[in-house]
């Protein structure tokens, strides 16, 4: 199997269950949860660097302003995906969020044909149309547009593009990324520890734990992201991504609880049928060509 595909399936698997881990934080607001999130990975992914002993990017990198800008540019979407999946979760609305990751392939289509230059064919188009009517009709039904969905997946669709372009490994990105946020994480965190405030200072060790543990459950996936990202098409990385939020969606209403209206469904049927005709469309043309 195509290890580029191995990669991103474990990625989106990981993410589909992230719901779980950040139920384990729901008393800490979301703002330090996503502070945490950048602190750990940053010290986890400098631990792997000094295992492996990777240090000379650094030096090639500090020399080129395009390439810092660009990672700048990644982190601040990537902090901004986080802030809204964490307080969506924690707030009762992890339907909703999964809904951004049904729409994620279809903006990674959109995407692919701005920025790549690649050509989807007619049956993708169609896939984006008939989801862009389920996206109507969920605006339509609440009076107001899906904004986490719409936030979520536009967010982690250019995130997604940026480090299909990067110039660095999966690794190397994310070490660059968490080391560019540190800075304004630090003087947050320090300044709310001088304060005494902060689940540093007040929580209890369980939740400065999960907290903890939050730097290898978030750089874990997100390496296996960016090594699958520069393997695969953004097009296949679209179709594997159905796993993340279909977990969300099982784990929102069965688990958690959430409410799932009949009228509400109607969006997501048109999302759904989008998705299926995207999928059985590749299916068809990698079919017609292979060799009888």
């Amino acid at each position: 199997m195509n290890t580029g595909i191995v990669y991103a399936s474990l990625a989106y698997l990981s993410w589909g269950l992230f719901p779980l881990y950040f139920r384990q934080v729901a008393a800490v607001p979301a703002l330090e949860v996503v502070l945490h999130r950048t602190l750990w990975s940053l010290v986890f992914v400098l631990a792997l660097l000094a295992v492996r002993r990777q240090w000379a990017w650094m030096r090639e990198v500090l020399r080129q302003p395009r390439v810092l800008g660009a990672f700048a540019l990644s982190a601040l979407l990537l902090a901004a995906n986080w802030l809204t999946y964490v307080w969506a979760v924690n707030n009762g609305h992890v339907v909703d969020a999964s809904l951004g990751y049904f729409i994620l392939p279809l903006v990674n289509v959109a995407l692919g044909y701005v920025f790549l230059h690649e050509r989807p064919r007619p049956g993708q188009w169609l896939a984006v149309a008939v989801a862009a009517a389920g996206v109507l009709w969920l605006t339509v039904l609440t009076g107001r547009l899906p904004w986490i969905a719409l936030v979520l997946a536009l967010s982690f669709g250019f995130y997604g593009l940026l480090r299909k372009v990067a110039v660095l490994g999966a690794l190397e990105g994310l070490t660059l990324e968490t080391i560019l946020l540190a800075p304004a994480t630090l003087a947050v965190l320090g300044a709310w520890a001088w304060q005494g405030q902060g689940a540093l200072v007040q929580g209890d060790a369980t939740t400065v734990g999960w907290l903890v543990l939050a730097g290898p459950v978030t750089a874990i996936p997100l390496l296996w992201f960016a090594a699958g990202a520069r393997r695969i098409p953004l097009a296949t990385m679209g179709i594997l991504q159905y796993i993340s939020p279909s977990l969300q969606l099982a784990l929102g209403v069965w688990l958690l609880h959430e409410s799932f209206e009949s009228s509400r469904l109607t969006g997501f049927l048109l999302i759904w049928a989008a998705l299926l005709v995207y999928t059985l469309e590749g299916w068809w043309v990698r079919r017609r060509a292979m060799p009888a």
